[in-house]
């Protein structure tokens, strides 16, 4: 064979091969390979949301222990993004360009979803994160989370507020993560576009992970509230209950977001004034109810916290497999993409919205935690939707 044309040959041969290697670089690999799904978290930093990636991990073993998708099991990536922009980004990148992941899945972070929304899109894949926090879960096509939200949240804890407490001299403290701000001043207007109420005071410098909230405490009980709507995590919570026992405020109503609704809380609440409220986004897991018991199963086999994360973090990675054995034939991050763009609405009883690709869940269920009890209670026998 003349030389030339043999050196030719050999090198259209290692560009074949070059091809088809970088065509299952999107996760999808050969036959019986495994299935490539990530997620970005916030697991260590100021506010951290580990249950979530938890739970769709302990969802996925479980899957691939019973033999996966017709013997491809999923390989299942959790990156921390420590609540830091410049490594939310190499997460995704990570993720997403090196690891060839088809989706996202069971993510909850502080800000992920606003710094990679663009290039998800550029990329062509889809993120349902299991807790969506930021702006960027609710307002990006590429992005849809099992959970209401804390934006829908506020609505919620607000309207049952005024609505249904009876409620005047709301006063609303915030704690503002990256550009959330206006999203949540969005939230507060539709309030008062269905109820006619307004807020008597707001204060949008509450920081996260204050040593003392005792100084916007005081300066709302000045202000002459008599209820308070906060969006805070677990930790800065306590902080603000106790700091309002510690100045004697104890007529005070709390209308907290699910962020706060966990055992631990409960049980660090001695005194919560006129009544803690929050609007829960999955079922209430405090109640013993056959709803919750698979959830409940495989988050105390696998030692994951009882929490509204670890709820979301199921919920998302359930939907996904649901989608995945829907498709036929391979699975890609295009098959993918466009079978949870196309998929049907799935109902679960852990929510009060059918969960599809691209639609927000509205529907919260009230509970209550009484001073001295150091439990939840339901306070309502049906989910509370907004604008109902």
């Amino acid at each position: 064979m003349n030389k030339r044309v043999s050196g030719t040959a050999a090198l259209i041969a290692v560009a074949a091969l070059t091809v088809a290697g970088c065509a299952g670089g999107d996760g999808a690999g050969g036959e019986g390979s495994p299935i490539v799904v990530g997620s970005v978290n916030t697991i260590s930093g100021p506010a951290t949301f580990p249950e979530a990636s938890q739970a769709a991990a302990a969802v996925f073993d479980a899957f691939n222990e019973e033999g996966g998708l017709d013997g491809r099991t999923i390989d299942y990536k959790m990156l921390d993004d420590k609540g830091d922009p410049a490594t939310a980004t190499a997460s995704a990148r990570e993720l997403v360009g090196s690891d060839g992941a088809v989706a996202l899945v069971g993510s909850a972070s502080l800000i992920e979803c606003e710094i990679n929304a663009k290039y998800y899109e550029q990329e062509g894949i889809l993120s349902m994160p299991g807790i969506g926090v930021d702006t960027g879960c609710f307002d990006s096509d590429n992005i849809s989370p099992a959970n209401v939200g804390p934006f829908n949240d506020m609505t919620l804890t607000l309207q049952y507020g005024s609505e249904v407490l009876g409620l005047d001299d709301i006063c609303i403290l915030l704690e503002i993560a990256g550009s959330t701000r206006p999203t949540y001043q969005a939230a507060i207007d539709k309030w008062t576009e269905i109820t006619g109420k307004e807020p008597k005071y707001v204060d949008d410098t509450v920081p996260y992970g204050a040593s003392d909230y005792t100084p916007y405490i005081v300066k709302a009980r000045d202000q002459g509230c008599k209820a308070l709507a906060i969006n805070p995590v677990e930790p800065d919570a306590i902080g603000q209950v106790k700091a309002a026992n510690a100045q004697g405020w104890d007529d005070v109503t709390w209308l907290y977001l699910t962020s706060v609704y966990s055992e631990n809380f409960a049980q660090a609440i001695d005194d919560a004034g006129a009544g803690i409220y929050v609007p829960a986004e999955f079922y209430p897991f405090t109640d013993d109810s056959e709803i919750n018991a698979d959830w409940r199963e495989l988050m105390e086999k696998n030692d994951i916290a009882l929490t509204s994360f670890s709820q979301g973090g199921y919920l998302a990675a359930t939907y996904f497999i649901e989608v995945l054995k829907s498709i036929d034939g391979d699975i890609t991050r295009e098959s993918v993409s466009a079978a949870l763009k196309d998929m049907d609405p799935i109902e679960n009883p852990m929510v009060g919205t059918p969960y599809a690709f691209g639609t927000q869940n509205t529907a919260g269920w009230p509970i209550i935690l009484k001073s001295g009890t150091h439990a939840w209670e339901q306070v309502a026998d049906d989910w509370l939707r907004i604008g109902e």
